[in-house]
């Protein structure tokens, strides 16, 4: 088989799916070569119309040439110039030179590689989290309506996934709720956190634009000022090497593995209460579960949420090697890993957003099923208030114990042994013992009596800390999301 030619489909070449296949056009575009170039270009024009106004020899006419062809990228050349040079920012140097020829004189006058490289990785990490947090808060808001709806629907509790206690659905969903909630004041804090790396020279001491200035340190620190502000940040790093420190990148990361780790554990929900058919997610009217098998309902979408989100989880671990062997100023051993491990982090961030995002407006409720279960459990729940109302009744409460001790180890061994329903309380019905309490059987086994105060819980969570964080992003809450795999 031949192998396939540079004008050739791009069906013969590998494409990660992350692009292909899940991600938005908008975070696709964020760490596109476009975008980042384009940036280059833009970091170039703000340190010349900085240079210029603090002094140094640059005419309106070369800043003008240069903002005429900001998007004017001939990446036939660049890609040229890059296999002739081996050096990218030089490359696209020649090639904003190319069609600047008044202004290529003062194209990255001063600036280091990791003037344009570090400078636009900050913009573009800032920027994709200014995609990612109003996708979070969507999220955040369909489940809170959720939560809200069915605040007062009782549900079996799992602990170890054994049956436990009774919460309500919109309790459980609450749970959900909290660790997003979490998540998004951890992105916030991350994106405020970014400063700009700013104009520090080749190994952070800016001796190239003292150098520039003559000796004028206050111009030096105002060029810095100048163009940090230009792209939209209002503070830098006041100390880096040649690069930021790498351990930003440790921090980015971090707060989204740790949005994958929530995201993982809601969805795994969903797929075990899928299994117990008490809620599902969406499942369309031509979906397929199963090749083999046509009656199947797979939770797909919360099983690839969690596929991607163990991959969001892994990838923290490339930064946090990259900076612990950073040698001195920087070694270049950052640059290959980076491409790879910054751009999948906010891709596989933005894909399992939109993917829980279309979940949870979807979501299916069985409450008979639900029921069911109660049912099945309840009664073994209950005996605690049967012995307090016997007690109440004038029963002797030791007594007591040991005849529920009795029934419900029976009962119990018609459910293992035999696979037959829970026949507890026709035990205690028929009891004569239990005659004092026979009428308060059906207040006694109401479920929403056993859920405590999980109805208060969800209405005051969500009116004092969730319905608030969500005010910033109102205006970007947007309609429901269609997937389109």
């Amino acid at each position: 088989m031949a192998t396939p030619g540079a004008e050739e489909d791009a069906l013969a070449r590998y494409r990660s799916p992350l692009v292909s296949r899940y991600a938005s056009a908008e975070m696709g575009f964020n760490f596109s070569e476009r975008k980042k170039f384009g940036t280059w270009r833009r970091l170039w024009l703000y340190l010349a119309q900085a240079e210029k106004s603090l002094g140094l020899p640059i005419t309106d006419e070369q800043i003008q040439e240069m903002e005429a062809n900001l998007d004017n990228i001939d990446f036939k050349m660049a890609a040229e110039e890059e296999k002739k040079l081996r050096h990218d920012v030089m490359a696209h140097v020649h090639t904003f030179a190319h069609c600047c020829p008044k202004a290529a004189a003062i194209i990255h006058l001063g600036a280091t590689s990791c003037y344009v490289g570090d400078n636009t990785d900050l913009i573009v990490l800032r920027d994709g989290f200014n995609l990612l947090l109003p996708k979070l808060a969507r999220v955040i808001s369909r489940l809170a309506d959720f939560a809200e709806k069915y605040a007062d629907l009782p549900t079996l509790g799992f602990t170890h996934y054994q049956p436990a206690q009774l919460t309500t659905v919109g309790k459980r969903c609450c749970l959900w709720i909290q660790d997003l909630c979490m998540d998004l004041q951890n992105l916030e804090r991350a994106r405020d956190d970014l400063r700009f790396r700013g104009v520090k020279g080749t190994t952070g001491t800016q001796a190239s634009f003292l150098q520039l200035f003559e000796g004028d340190h206050s111009k030096v620190e105002e060029l810095d000022r100048l163009v940090t502000a230009k792209a939209g940040f209002k503070r830098a790093y006041m100390v880096t090497g040649q690069t930021y420190s790498r351990k930003v990148d440790i921090e980015v990361l971090s707060v989204l593995a740790s949005l994958g780790a929530s995201i993982h554990k809601i969805c795994t929900d969903i797929r075990l209460l899928a299994n117990l058919k008490e809620i599902e997610e969406p499942f369309e009217k031509d979906q397929i579960g199963s090749s083999a098998m046509p009656y199947k309902r797979n939770p797909m979408r919360s099983e690839r949420c969690c596929s991607l989100a163990r991959h969001l989880m892994t990838l923290v671990l490339d930064p946090l090697q990259t900076a612990s062997v950073q040698w001195f100023e920087r070694t270049l051993d950052d640059s290959a890993n980076r491409r790879v491990c910054l751009a999948e982090a906010f891709l596989t961030a933005d894909i399992i957003l939109s993917t829980l995002q279309n979940i949870s407006e979807g979501l299916v409720v069985y409450p008979k099923v639900i029921e069911r279960r109660i049912r099945q459990e309840l009664p073994f729940m209950a005996t605690e208030n049967i012995i307090m109302a016997m007690v109440k009744a004038g029963g002797n409460r030791q007594d007591c114990h040991e005849k529920i001790r009795v029934l419900s180890q029976q009962a119990a061994a018609v459910v293992k042994q035999e696979g037959g329903d829970n026949d507890f309380i026709a035990r205690v019905r028929a009891d004569p013992y239990f005659s004092p309490i026979h009428k308060q059987l059906e207040s006694l086994l109401d479920p929403s009596s056993f859920t405590g105060r999980a109805p208060q819980q969800v209405a005051k969570f969500l009116k004092e800390e969730v319905r608030p964080a969500l005010i910033p992003y109102q205006s970007k809450m947007g309609g429901k999301i269609e997937l389109a795999l």
